[in-house]
């Protein structure tokens, strides 16, 4: 999470729980940043006139005043990919058709480069058609792996993996990021250019050991060659228009 959308993220938390306060050291763990960095964030939140106060003490910590309005609609990319994810994975449900209406209206009063980048992201973003039976969701990995692919994706820069395969076997790689793929078994993949094998290659989460966001920007390759060798896939995109 990059420290704009932290700062915002703040704000929304804070008033969230308000008149109940939160610790820095609660806010650093939950934002996986150091309590100095919260203090930092407070800092310019406060000097920006947002409404935070601190009360000291063991049980202090940090407040807002929930009468504080936040501007209408100031969704990101990802918070309106992750609703319309939510909603494509649903199935019909009642007010299914209303809850797609509301999000249409959601991206189209979007700044227009976030709502760009909004599009965009979500064409990254596919599941493949339900099977037979539930699935289980399985876990993303270690904390932060899907975090920095989301931010490669709609960053468009290259990742540094350190993958296991199936054998255990680690290799650290650089790849360019295509599609995050929920698939078959409640198991998610990264879809990616491996610079290491110079081909697209199919990377189970769970096996990703770390993945750091680089300064390189990807090249842009076409979408549809990301997904062109996965078998038996029937994706879904999670739409937004």
């Amino acid at each position: 999470m990059n420290r704009t959308d932290r700062l915002y993220a703040l704000v929304e938390d804070l008033r969230a729980i308000a008149p109940r306060r939160r610790s820095a050291r609660e806010l650093a763990e939950r934002y996986e940043v150091s309590v100095r960095t919260i203090e930092r964030d407070i800092i310019a939140l406060q000097e920006s006139g947002v409404p935070i106060y601190a009360e000291p003490g063991r049980r202090g910590g940090y407040t807002l005043d929930k009468a504080m309005s936040l501007p209408p609609l100031n969704f990101t990319p990802a918070e309106a990919v992750a609703i319309a994810l939510a909603l494509s994975r649903a199935g019909d449900q009642p007010f299914g058709k209303q809850a797609r209406t509301a999000l249409r209206k959601v991206v189209a009063a979007m700044p227009g480069r976030e709502g760009e980048l909004a599009r965009e992201l979500a064409r990254r973003v596919q599941v493949m058609a339900p099977v037979e039976q539930p699935e289980e969701i399985r876990p993303l990995g270690p904390a932060g792996v899907s975090r920095s692919i989301e931010d490669a994706l709609l960053r468009r820069k290259v990742l540094k993996l350190e993958y296991a395969d199936r054998k255990g076997m680690l290799t650290v790689r650089d790849v360019e990021p295509g599609v995050f793929l929920g698939g078959r078994g409640g198991f998610w993949y990264l879809v990616a250019w491996c610079r290491l094998r110079d081909d697209v290659r199919v990377f189970r989460l769970d096996r990703i050991l770390s993945a750091l966001v680089t300064a390189e920007r990807a090249p842009d390759r076409p979408l549809e060659g990301y997904v062109a060798d996965v078998p038996e896939m029937i994706v879904q995109g999670a739409i937004l228009d």
